[in-house]
C-alpha cells in the first residue's frame, strides 16, 4: 500500500544564504519557457517563499513545430533528431534560465540550483492504454547541459522515479500547493489550467489528492492554431463567436478517459487534433468547434470535482488559462456555491506557480527529500526525485 504520509519541508540545510533557486518548465502547450526565480527564507518551510522574478522566454517556431509534434504522438524521423532535439531543448533552457538571472541583476552563483522539468513528448505511466508492461515517461532538455551551461547545480528528470515506483510521476505540483495554499478553514482545490488541466484536493482536513482532468487549453490552442494561425484563443473571443454543439460535445464526452478513477495523468498523446477530427461529423462551424472545446475543459474539470470533493467552497486556479475569461466563467457557472479565482489574489502570480514548483523540487532533491504525494501519483512510497548534475 502506498505510504501517503506528509513531505517533509526542506530544512535549507547547506544552502546559500540568498535561499535562491531557479525553476523552469514548458507544459503541454510547448507555448514557452517558464522561468521562476525563488527565494526560500533559509530553514523555512515552503510556506515561506517568493517570486523574485518572473519570465516566459518563446521558442523558435521550428523546434516548437516538432516538439508539439512529438507531444501529440508523433514518431522522431530517427534516433540523430531525438538526441538533437535533447540538446536544443537542454540549450534553450539554460539560456532562459541564464537571461532571467541576468534581468534578475543576480550573480550565477547565488542560485542554489536549477529544477528543470524539460520537455515531455512521451508519458505512458502505469494504467496507460499502451504496453501496460513497461511505463515509462520522457522529458528531453539534459540536465547536464543545462548545469555546464549555467555553472548551476540542475536537478532534472524528475517524473521517472515515481513512475518506477508505480506511480503516474504526475502531477507533481500538490505537495507545493498544499504548503502555499491550504486551509484549515475550508476545503479547498488548486486548479491548473495549462495544456492538461490537473487539480490538488485540499481538504480542510484530511489526505491531500491530485489527478490529471483532461485538456483545459490543448485542444482550444490546437483548433485555434488551425483556423486562425496562432496558438491561442485570446480571451476566449473565438469561442464566444460560437455556440456550444451538444452532439460533438457528447461524442467527446464519451472518452473513457474521463471515467478512470485517479490516479491518472495525460498529455498530448491522448488529447490532440486527431482525436477531435475524429469525433467531427463534417460540416461543423470553426467557431462552434472553439466553443465546444471550452465546454468539454469545463465540464470535465467540474464534474471531476464534484465526484472526488463535492464540499469544495473555493477553486484557487493557476496557468495560462486563467487568462481565458471565458472559460473561467464556464466553470463558475458549472460549480455553482463554488468560489473560482485567481492564485493572484494569495499572492501567487497564476502564470509561475509551475515553475516555482520545480524551484521547490530542486531543493528538496538537494537536501535528499522526497518530492512527490503517494496519495497523488499512486507510487509505492514516498522517493527523492531527479537527477542532480553538479556545477561546472
Amino acid at each position: 500500500m502506498a505510504d501517503n504520509s506528509s513531505i517533509p519541508a526542506g530544512t535549507g540545510a547547506g544552502e546559500p544564504a540568498s535561499g535562491l533557486y531557479l525553476g523552469l518548465i514548458s507544459g503541454t502547450s510547448a507555448d514557452g519557457i517558464d522561468a521562476a526565480l525563488v527565494r526560500f527564507e533559509h530553514g523555512a518551510a515552503p510556506t515561506r517563499c517568493a517570486l523574485v522574478l518572473g519570465r516566459t522566454y518563446p521558442w523558435q517556431d521550428a523546434l516548437r513545430e516538432r516538439l508539439v509534434a512529438l507531444g501529440q504522438g508523433g514518431d522522431a524521423r530517427s534516433l540523430e533528431e531525438l538526441g538533437t532535439l535533447d540538446i536544443q531543448v537542454a540549450q534553450a533552457f539554460a539560456q532562459a534560465a541564464l537571461a532571467l538571472i541576468d534581468e534578475a541583476g543576480v550573480d550565477p552563483r547565488a542560485v542554489a540550483a536549477i529544477g528543470s522539468h524539460g520537455q515531455t513528448v512521451r508519458h505512458r505511466p502505469a494504467g496507460a492504454r499502451f504496453d501496460g508492461e513497461h511505463p515509462f515517461t520522457w522529458q528531453i532538455g539534459d540536465g547536464a547541459v543545462i548545469a555546464e551551461r549555467t555553472g548551476i547545480a540542475t536537478a532534472a528528470d524528475f517524473r521517472r522515479r515515481d513512475v518506477a515506483a508505480g506511480g503516474h510521476g504526475a502531477p507533481l505540483m500538490p505537495a507545493f500547493h498544499a504548503a502555499l495554499l491550504h486551509s484549515p478553514d475550508e476545503d479547498r482545490a488548486a486548479l491548473n489550467l495549462g495544456g492538461i488541466a490537473n487539480f490538488t484536493l485540499l481538504p480542510a482536513r484530511g489526505e491531500v489528492r491530485g489527478f490529471d482532468t483532461g485538456p483545459a487549453n490543448c485542444l482550444m490552442d490546437a483548433w485555434a492554431l488551425r483556423h486562425l494561425g496562432r496558438p491561442y484563443d485570446a480571451d476566449g473571443a473565438f469561442a464566444a463567436q460560437g455556440e456550444v454543439d451538444p452532439s460533438l460535445l457528447a461524442r467527446l464526452l464519451d472518452e473513457p478517459w474521463f471515467a478512470l478513477p485517479p490516479p491518472k495523468s495525460t498529455g498530448r498523446e491522448q488529447f490532440h487534433l486527431d482525436w477531435v477530427d475524429a469525433r467531427l461529423s463534417g460540416g461543423e462551424r470553426p467557431q462552434d468547434v472553439q466553443a465546444t472545446l471550452l465546454e468539454l475543459s469545463a465540464i470535465s474539470i467540474a464534474d471531476a470535482l464534484r465526484a472526488h470533493q463535492p464540499a469544495t467552497t473555493r477553486v484557487l486556479a493557476c496557468g495560462g488559462g486563467v487568462r481565458n475569461t471565458a472559460l473561467l466563467a464556464r466553470l463558475e457557472a458549472r460549480l455553482p456555491g463554488v468560489v473560482v479565482e485567481s492564485t493572484e489574489r494569495y499572492g501567487l502570480d497564476p502564470d509561475f506557480v509551475e515553475a516555482m514548483g520545480f524551484a521547490w523540487l530542486a531543493r528538496q532533491t538537494l537536501a535528499g527529500l522526497p518530492g512527490n504525494l503517494p496519495s497523488v501519483t499512486g507510487a509505492r512510497g514516498l522517493r527523492v526525485l531527479g537527477t542532480v548534475h553538479p556545477a561546472g
